[in-house]
């Protein structure tokens, strides 16, 4: 904070800090449509907000409510589960109401204070830092409201907090245009690569043959290991949530056995470098993976091992699957626990030219998924380039260097 201004307690500046509730632990529903209902969710870490993400209640809900009505200049302030994400109220999404996760800051109108100062203010640094201090140390995932009103606030004239608030605003609008520039980019060159990837397997060159996945390659249910039988260390086993988008993660997720505990020959439940495996059920459905590590791992019951024949290349299978089980999940979209069945994936229809032309597409396939990896990591290094300038602003702003 910059030496001389006044240090003043956020509760002082203020006419209300509070909260709001559950509708449905007051016996309303959430409704298709009707006023909006404000979650963490639908703000952004840049404080926009997400209106498709919007709960909705109706008028009588919103009656009852009526301590927790927005009004237009409210800050809200989370205090559960993402702790410090902001929101300033406007008009546009009025009438709206909020639950226990957001605290509403409703300022005086007579202190000399702008709101936007003020909600600038709550985005720095040293308001994070009071947030440390009130969790002491622990992972407390909440903050009460008694803490809220006790930030402590550096308040400059109201003519330096709106010129502040004015250079911070085209600041951070060229900061947006920015990000939101850099993610045009990685969609496009990802959906360029969605659509090159979609048309290999249905503009199919001359010689292109239809088999059954059965007739060219294999496919290795993974084993039932006792759940009693795991161990700290030892052999350790791919499960389900191991399986990512095209990679294994292994990590603290891995379980591990005794193969002495077992009478079974477990050899055809190995998972050695290269295999490729798809999760069969659970939130993971569908998903692929490579081994590409030299670690042997051992195939949980839910977990496929594709065994290609000489007349499929493994890459080749690998896009070809990425199309082709997002449409099988539709399938038991319905369902309470998405699921394949070996008899689904089995019978998939694969589109096959020669085992030349086969690597010719893997080439030109994964040549321009790197390039989309690139790009990917080139936007994750500017956003979060573009983060730091932005909490370098606010740190500028707030002990008087703009």
């Amino acid at each position: 904070m910059k030496k001389g201004w006044p240090v003043t307690r956020l509760g002082d500046l203020t006419d209300l800090v509070t909260k709001g509730t559950t509708p449905t632990s007051i016996g309303h529903e959430f409704v298709e449509e009707g006023i909006n209902f404000v979650k963490v969710e639908s703000i952004t870490t840049t404080g926009q907000f997400i209106e498709e993400k919007f709960a909705h209640i109706t008028p009588a809900c919103h009656a009852v409510l009526g301590r927790s009505q927005l009004q237009a200049g409210d800050i809200l302030f989370s205090i559960a589960g993402a702790l410090g994400r902001t929101g300033f109220v406007t008009d546009d999404i009025l009438p709206a109401n909020t639950n226990q996760a957001l605290a509403i800051i409703r300022l005086k109108r007579d202190v000399g204070v702008s709101p936007k100062f003020v909600l600038k203010a709550l985005e720095t640094g040293v308001v994070l830092e009071q947030i440390e201090k009130f969790k002491g140390g622990v992972a407390q995932q909440n903050l009460s409201l008694a803490q809220v009103r006790d930030f402590q606030i550096a308040l400059p004239p109201l003519a330096e907090q709106q010129r502040i608030v004015g250079l911070l605003d085209e600041a951070f609008a060229g900061l947006a245009t920015a990000k939101a520039n850099a993610e045009k980019n990685l969609q496009n060159a990802r959906a360029l690569f969605e659509s090159h990837l979609q048309s290999v397997f249905t503009q199919r060159g001359p010689g292109w043959v239809e088999k059954r996945l059965e007739e060219v390659c294999g496919l290795q249910n993974g084993f039932a290991f006792k759940s009693s039988t795991f161990k700290p260390s030892g052999a350790p086993i791919l499960r389900i949530s191991n399986i990512q988008d095209g990679r294994i993660e292994a990590g603290n997720r891995l379980v591990f056995f005794d193969p002495k505990d077992y009478r079974e020959n477990l050899d055809r439940y190995r998972i050695v470098e290269d295999d490729l495996l798809i999760a069969m059920s659970g939130a993971t459905t569908g998903k692929l993976g490579f081994n590409t590590e030299s670690t042997v791992y051992y195939l949980n019951q839910r977990v496929g091992k594709f065994e290609p024949s000489e007349k499929l290349n493994k890459r080749f299978l690998y896009h070809f699957l990425s199309t082709k089980v997002e449409e099988n999940l539709r399938i038991s979209a319905g369902a309470a626990q998405p699921n394949l069945s070996t008899e689904q994936i089995k019978g998939f229809v694969l589109p096959l030219p020669s085992v030349d032309e086969q690597e010719r597409i893997v080439e030109a396939l994964e040549t321009l998924a790197e390039e989309t990896q690139r790009l990917a990591r080139l936007y994750e290094r500017k956003h979060a380039a573009l983060e730091a300038l932005t909490q370098s602003l606010l740190h500028q702003a707030f002990t008087g260097q703009l």
